[in-house]
């Protein structure tokens, strides 16, 4: 069985809360474990972040989650400027080493770290999407477990 929604938010910080208790409620009424619930959760509340923070002139964007046998996809996309290219590369240390009271500069980082597969598209002055997946875990009395 697979399940699938999509929300097209203000480009706000009271969205990303409400996309995030979307998310969770939806994978504790599946039956998803708790924790791959939370990294993608996490994952998802940076990247819908980037999008509030970092979408320009963009008065929305836009976030597509799947739950698709045992994997979920989600989806964040914006139609601001695009991020520039150095948000791509690696950063020249690891993570943990970079001050540990930084506000900024972690989360596409954080989103590689918590899920499976990430793709970033930057659009240069069409914005950008930020897509991911995650392999789940299934609770003894999942709804929506795959067979």
């Amino acid at each position: 069985m697979s399940i699938w929604w999509s929300l097209h938010l203000r480009r706000e910080a009271a969205s990303v809360p409400l996309a995030r208790k979307l998310l969770l409620g939806t994978m504790e009424t599946a039956g998803v474990d708790p924790d791959i619930s939370f990294d993608l959760s996490v994952a998802l509340s940076e990247a819908c972040a980037n999008a509030v923070e970092h979408a320009g002139t963009a008065t929305g964007y836009s976030v597509t989650a799947q739950i698709d046998g045992d994997r979920c996809r989600i989806e964040v996309a914006d139609s601001g400027p695009g991020l520039a290219r150095e948000h791509f590369r690696p950063p020249a240390r690891p993570l943990t080493h970079r001050g540990q009271h930084a506000e900024h500069g972690r989360g596409l980082f954080l989103i590689e770290a918590l899920v499976d597969h990430v793709h970033f598209h930057d659009r240069p002055g069409h914005g950008t999407i930020v897509s991911f997946d995650k392999m789940l875990k299934w609770r003894d009395d999942a709804l929506l477990k795959a067979s």
